[in-house]
């Protein structure tokens, strides 16, 4: 499937100001998936580090943040070597080694001739205690879940995005029912990949709910992990409350009602 953000990676790699990229967004929008994709596409070789239940990663950190021995230690995990101008380094949940995200900085001013993209919960590197933010040493990039001009290309409608690329209006709306049916449909499978690839292949509405049902389970999960054991119940009444505030005529989420009373099971996303 196409992604719009991999011409934006393209751009990132050719810019004489690069800096180690840092690609933000939920859970489960793609974000392993584009840095694999890019790599691909843009480099001889790709050098993928996976920092989830990864302790020899976070042993490398925790001694130092030289980057000449840095970068020996991921050619030796990675078991062959890093080429500056032709090698992708990806740092996967890079949250889970807080010193690996402080390395950046270094990678920056010291040795900026690597190409590094990172991809990480900053959630959960905001809740790490003593981590330091490359602030200003770092680019960003904002990946979405996809869009409405995505979800034609990945459904087989690539020539009608097209015509909205071209804003042939004339066009458009000759076959504004084929533009409408198709939007129906993105309303209900949304932009999760998952989904929209089951959608694409299957055109099975109920294997979309059962994947969105999945990706919400993964999300509640994640309170747990990412803040303290005694917030994790008002966190889940939060987001369980959701669709009632959603439902209410004045579109405002109350937060008062929410910690007044507890929420009722029907109020779940079915």
């Amino acid at each position: 499937m196409y992604r719009i953000a991999i011409e934006k990676l393209h751009k990132w790699k050719q810019s004489k100001r690069r800096k180690p990229l840092i690609i933000e967004g939920a859970r489960q929008v793609g974000k392993t998936w584009l840095m694999k994709e890019f790599g691909r596409q843009a480099y001889a070789d790709t050098i993928y580090i996976n920092f989830d239940a990864n302790p020899r990663m976070a042993e490398l950190f925790a001694f130092d943040l030289d980057t000449d021995r840095l970068i020996m230690g991921l050619e030796l995990y990675a078991g062959r070597k890093i080429d500056p101008d032709n090698s992708l380094v990806i740092f996967d949940e890079v949250q889970e080694v807080p010193r690996a995200l402080a390395s950046l900085k270094y990678f920056y001013e010291n040795a900026p001739q690597y190409h590094i993209v990172c991809a990480g919960s900053l959630l959960g590197i905001a809740l790490h205690q003593g981590t330091s933010f490359p602030v200003g040493k770092v680019d960003f990039l904002r990946l979405y879940p996809f869009s409405f001009k995505e979800f034609l290309m990945a459904t087989d409608r690539g020539r009608f995005a097209e015509l909205l690329d071209k804003q042939d209006f004339g066009m458009i709306t000759d076959f504004k029912q084929t533009y409408i049916d198709a939007l129906k449909q993105y309303y209900f499978v949304g932009g999760m990949p998952e989904a929209v690839q089951s959608f694409a292949e299957n055109k099975d509405f109920n294997e979309v709910r059962e994947i969105q049902k999945r990706i919400l389970a993964a999300y509640e999960q994640d309170f747990s992990k990412h803040a303290p054991n005694a917030a994790v119940p008002r966190l889940r009444m939060l987001w369980n409350s959701i669709p009632s505030q959603l439902a209410r005529e004045n579109k405002k989420f109350v937060y008062g009602l929410v910690r007044e009373a507890p929420v009722q099971k029907n109020t779940k996303l079915q």
